[in-house]
């Protein structure tokens, strides 16, 4: 099993580069993110290895952070969501962003990757939304959930933190942009700031 490879750029695809090693080529199938970020041909680089064995082949999927090979992993959990459609999510989509994403249930995101239907963005969206459902606002021990089926149960200032998210996608905005403006605001000015603050602060935020 193939972790890591260092090596010189052989040579590159639109999904894949060869990397020379002691000289032995070895092509890893990469997002476009990873092949922006390697270095001119003949340069030396380092790719994190996903290997997949099959009856009729080996695959080597590279990643050039360890963020992004685990929400391949992640994505390949996904029934729809092959290598093909994971490479291609992480293309559109940075790790920080599907993060954010997913728990703020914004499906639109999804589609911009390609392979990525509103049906498979609603799949991923349901079967993920648990496992990273609940981010950070930067204060200790405290965390939003805002999936509106939670909202019920929610904590006074939880249920304040999820009305500013919804009253900034009524503006026009995606759900995953206020999320984060809400999400910023409520870390400066504490999960009991009232709801007219998250609204403008979160405004001010995501007009900058």
């Amino acid at each position: 099993m193939i972790g890591k490879l260092t090596g010189k750029v052989d040579s590159t695809g639109d999904d894949w580069v060869m990397l020379d090693v002691g000289g032995v080529g070895y092509i890893a199938f990469c997002s476009s993110r990873t092949l922006s970020a390697l270095p001119e041909e003949g340069e030396v680089t380092s790719l994190l290895i996903e290997t997949h064995v099959r009856e009729d082949h080996i695959h080597l999927f590279g990643f050039a952070t360890q963020a992004e090979k685990e929400w391949y992993l992640i994505l390949g959990t996904v029934q729809g969501v092959g290598a093909k459609v994971g490479l291609a999510i992480l293309s559109a989509i940075s790790p920080d962003e599907l993060s954010v994403a997913i728990a703020a249930q914004d499906k639109t995101t999804l589609t911009r990757a390609s392979g990525v239907g509103p049906k498979l963005a609603v799949r991923i969206v349901n079967e993920l939304k648990d496992k990273i459902a609940k981010l950070s606002l930067g204060v200790s021990g405290q965390v939003v959930n805002t999936s509106s089926e939670n909202k019920g149960n929610a904590t006074p200032a939880l249920a304040v933190s999820e009305d500013a998210v919804s009253a900034l996608v009524n503006l026009g905005y995606r759900r995953s942009e206020a999320y984060s403006a809400v999400a910023k605001v409520s870390s400066e000015q504490g999960l009991d700031a009232p709801l007219e603050k998250l609204i403008k602060g979160g405004l001010s935020e995501l007009m900058r």
